[in-house]
C-alpha cells in the first residue's frame, strides 16, 4: 500500500468544508474541526500516518492550502 502525501502549499483541497473534508480525508488527514480566522479557513485535522494534529490554512476565495503546520 502506498503512504499518502499530506496536502502541500498551493493544493487545491476547495473552498467548502465538505469539499476540503474529502479532499484532506483523501490525502491521509481526517478533520475534525474547522474556523474561519484572518480571512482564512482553518482545519484541524490527524495525520493517519503519525498520529499528529495538523492545521491547514485554506483560501476561501481559491481553495488553496496556505499553510500547513503542527497543531497544539
Amino acid at each position: 500500500m502506498a503512504a499518502l502525501a499530506l496536502p502541500a502549499v498551493g493544493d487545491i483541497v476547495g473552498t467548502n468544508p465538505d469539499d476540503a473534508t474529502a479532499a484532506l480525508k483523501a490525502a491521509g488527514c481526517a478533520v475534525t474541526a474547522f474556523e474561519a480566522e484572518g480571512g482564512k479557513i482553518d482545519a484541524r485535522c490527524t495525520d493517519a500516518a503519525t498520529g499528529d494534529v495538523l492545521e491547514v490554512s485554506i483560501d476561501p476565495k481559491t481553495g488553496a492550502v496556505l499553510d500547513l503546520k503542527k497543531g497544539d
